[in-house]
């Protein structure tokens, strides 16, 4: 997807989009590398972010977003945790964000259109939540998006898919692909190990 480009309005349902979900949260903070505050609305401004948080920039990472239902996986390991305490922007429900490849189109409330750039991330430094449960969500079930529209967003506002990317967004480096990728296959390959490891210690 050619970030610049507008959108129809309407998704058709016969494209195999995801069902429109809701906004939970809207989350910023000052700082990176630290939880963000929840809140009810925030504004998004062309190709930066949100106003106020510090992940806004000249990037392809200007807006993060994270499932509810994901936290509420972190929440039954026992975590106390709550919407922004993963760093995410928009806390979504009802919508599915991993069925949406990189360059997709998706809009929130009224005005708001956001091209998907990146899914997942590398985590450089682990954070007091993986500290804490062995585990962090963030970096397998986030997306991050570029902003295509600006616009406001809101708590009840519809998130809607208008449409699936092809795996490429021009926003989004290369080498952070190729990094991600390598991640995962050393954490895929990690568990496959120990799994072996788990076997083979029952079979003695």
């Amino acid at each position: 997807m050619t970030t610049g480009s507008t959108p129809s309005s309407a998704p058709s349902a016969t494209l195999g989009l995801p069902t429109p979900g809701v906004v939970t949260s809207v989350n910023l903070s000052a700082k990176k590398t630290m939880r963000k505050t929840p809140g009810t609305e925030g504004t998004l401004i062309l190709d930066r972010g949100f106003e106020g948080d510090a992940h806004a920039g000249d990037w392809h990472r200007q807006v993060s977003l994270l499932a509810s239902e994901s936290i509420g996986t972190m929440q039954a390991k026992g975590l106390d945790v709550d919407a922004g305490d993963f760093a995410e922007n928009i806390t979504t429900k009802d919508f599915d964000l991993l069925a949406l490849p990189i360059g997709s189109v998706i809009k929130v409330g009224e005005s708001a259109v956001l091209e998907i750039s990146q899914i997942g991330k590398v985590c450089h430094t682990k954070c007091a939540i993986y500290y804490q449960a062995g585990d962090c969500v963030m970096p397998r079930e986030g997306i991050f998006a570029v902003v295509l529209e600006a616009g406001e967003v809101r708590v009840g506002d519809a998130v809607v898919a208008v449409s699936l990317g092809d795996g490429t967004c021009d926003r989004t480096p290369p080498e952070a692909i190729a990094e991600f990728e390598r991640e995962r296959a050393a954490e895929a390959e990690a568990q496959a190990e120990a799994e072996a490891a788990a076997l083979a210690a029952k079979a003695e």
